[in-house]
């Protein structure tokens, strides 16, 4: 492995335990009462290093999902299948990835403003996967059709989350059966 690559591992791993010391804190005392002071202090850094590897305090509850996002977009510019099966398939396949930690939906559903910041994530997500539909070899999609199917999409993982949320069971299944509620030919 080159320095390079143990450079970016170090801090890669340097970003969880941040994350992880964040949350607890988080979890503890609440979202607005941890100050970044707090979070650098427990975890033995300073401040200034903290913002080394988030810019803002409300992205360590959302760190490495971006990562997610670009990955997922590649790969939905490579599935096979009509625009509906792709989105249904690539999603299916990293839902887990997609959604945030138990705990960590519930700091979000207990702040406005990480509700308000969860939204503008998701708005970006949307934004690539629609992109990326678009960008599929031989695709004709026009910008306002593959906004449409992704916000479907989207619509059948958050309501896969929420029912899940609401009574537990299979997520995956949910999002299968949501896909199918809404394909072409699908139960009605």
């Amino acid at each position: 492995m080159t320095m390079e690559g143990l450079r970016a591992r170090a801090r890669g791993a340097v970003r969880v335990q941040l994350a992880e010391v964040a949350i607890e804190l988080f979890i503890q005392h609440g979202y607005d009462a941890t100050t970044v002071d707090d979070i650098a202090i427990a975890a033995g850094v300073s401040k200034r290093s903290f913002f080394r590897y988030f810019p803002a305090k409300d992205e360590v509850l959302f760190h490495g999902l971006d990562d997610v996002v670009e990955k997922l977009a590649a790969e939905m510019r490579s599935a096979d299948g009509d625009d509906w099966e792709c989105l249904r398939q690539v999603l299916t396949e990293w839902h887990e990835q997609l959604y945030v930690s138990d705990r960590v939906l519930e700091l979000v559903e207990s702040s406005p403003a990480l509700r308000a910041r969860m939204v503008e994530k998701r708005d970006e997500l949307r934004r690539q996967v629609s992109d990326a539909l678009r960008e599929r070899p031989g695709s004709t999609l026009d910008a306002f059709t593959a906004d449409l199917l992704t916000a479907a999409a989207a619509a059948v993982l958050d309501v896969a989350a929420q029912e899940w949320l609401r009574v537990g069971g299979d997520r995956a299944e949910l999002i299968r059966w949501g896909f199918e509620e809404l394909s072409p030919g699908g139960r009605r």
